[in-house]
This record gives structure tokens, C-alpha cells and sequence, in this order.
């Protein structure tokens, strides 16, 4: 199983630290074969050391340059940094950034080998027209990306069960994840949306979903690595 911790805007460089501490203590009992990822603030990004990767939340899709208030290449190798998350509901509904915004970021941190959790979901209007409309939504967000990288991680995450503290129900997932395992092929694919302590083992006993991406409930060490070693 995959467990991925997106902090968003919060947590600080000193919290980020006495989490990663306290995290450490409890990853000595995971199972070996799952997989744990953080992905803090990018004021918090360093070359922690633990049983986890460290990724970033976003970066600019290149090396440097006049790109004010980004971060690009140049700033994630200084900690080798080689995990990103790509196409995050938030970035596409607040701030904006389009399918071809998103399948450039993707492209140019392919080109540079980078392991890219790509995330797809679709709001709750799309979810009320029928499960048709879902697919025909998030199909749609895999234009321009190419679903042969070996370093690819897809996780679906319904924008209506981000944040709100309702998680899609059983079936719902199940259906979502395996229609989109047709799409995906071999590929690792996450569940996100509210998922927290108190649901994680249905979540991860659902047949082709293979870990989460966690935001809220991962915000404190003992939720999260509550969730790893449930």
C-alpha cells in the first residue's frame, strides 16, 4: 500500500521537523513493502531522513528562471527532491491551471525522471449526472499525459469529498477505481477524500485501490501513522 500525506499550506519548517520525528518512531512497525510519502509546504522542503520519500507539492516546469514566487529544478535537487504531485483539484479549480498547464508540468518532469502522483477528480455537479459524466470528466484529465510512464502514480480524488469530511461511499470508489484500472493499466492508483483513521481500513480493502492521499487527517504524525499501520 501507498500512504502520501499532502500538507497543503500547513505545517512550518520546526513542525515539519518534530513531525518527521515523530513519525520516524512509529514507521519501524509498517509493513515493508508499503510505501510512505510527505509532501510539506515548500518552505518546509529538506533532505529528511526516515522510511519515506519526500516530494513536492507543486514546481514550475523549469530550471530556473524569472518566475516569481515558483520553484523550479534548480531548487529541488538542492534537497534531492525527485517526487511531485501533479494536477491537484486545487490547483486546477482555485488557482487555475488548465489540462494543457497541467500535461506540461507533467512532460517536463517525466523528461526529467521525477516519480509524479497525478491526481484526477471531478466536483459534485459531474457526480449528479451519473457515473457517464464522471468518466467522461475524468478521462478527459488524462489528455496530454502520457499513462505509460514507469514512474507514474494516479490517485482519484472526488472534489466534493476533499475537505468536507465526507468520504465517497464503498461502492462509489469501487466503481471509480475500476473503471479507471482499464485506463491505467498496471499502474498504482490512490484514493483521496477524507479518508482519516476511522475509515481507512475499508478504503484499503477496496479491490484496485492500492494506498491514499491523505490531507487533513495527515496533519498530525499519530492520525497518519495511525492510518500506515492500520
Amino acid at each position: 500500500m501507498i500512504f502520501a500525506a499532502n500538507f497543503k499550506t500547513n505545517h512550518t519548517r520546526k513542525s515539519t521537523e518534530l513531525y518527521i520525528e515523530e513519525l520516524n518512531e512509529k514507521l519501524g512497525a509498517k509493513k515493508p513493502e508499503d510505501r510512505v510519502y510527505l509532501f510539506p509546504p515548500a518552505t518546509a522542503l529538506d533532505a529528511y531522513e526516515g522510511d519515506f520519500k519526500v516530494g513536492t507539492q507543486n514546481a514550475y516546469p523549469a530550471v530556473n528562471g524569472a518566475y516569481t514566487g515558483e520553484i523550479g529544478l534548480e531548487q529541488l535537487d538542492e534537497f534531492d527532491i525527485r517526487t511531485i504531485l501533479i494536477g491537484h483539484s486545487e490547483r486546477r479549480e482555485q488557482l487555475g491551471e488548465s489540462q494543457e498547464n497541467v500535461a506540461e508540468k507533467f512532460a517536463f518532469f517525466q523528461e526529467h525522471d521525477f516519480e509524479i502522483i497525478y491526481c484526477i477528480g471531478e466536483p459534485l455537479h459531474v457526480r449528479e449526472k451519473g457515473f457517464e459524466a464522471v468518466m467522461q470528466y475524468l478521462l478527459a484529465q488524462f489528455d496530454g499525459i502520457d499513462l505509460n510512464y514507469d514512474s507514474l502514480i494516479v490517485a482519484y480524488e472526488p472534489i466534493w469529498a476533499i475537505g468536507t469530511g465526507r468520504s465517497a461511499t464503498i461502492e462509489e470508489i469501487s466503481t471509480t477505481h475500476r473503471a479507471l484500472k482499464k485506463a491505467i493499466a498496471d499502474k498504482p492508483l490512490l484514493y483521496g477524500g477524507s479518508a482519516k483513521p476511522a475509515n481507512i481500513k475499508e478504503i484499503i480493502s477496496i479491490a484496485g485501490v492500492d494506498g491514499v492521499l491523505v490531507g487533513s487527517a495527515s496533519l498530525d504524525a499519530e492520525s497518519f501513522s495511525e492510518m500506515i499501520l492500520a
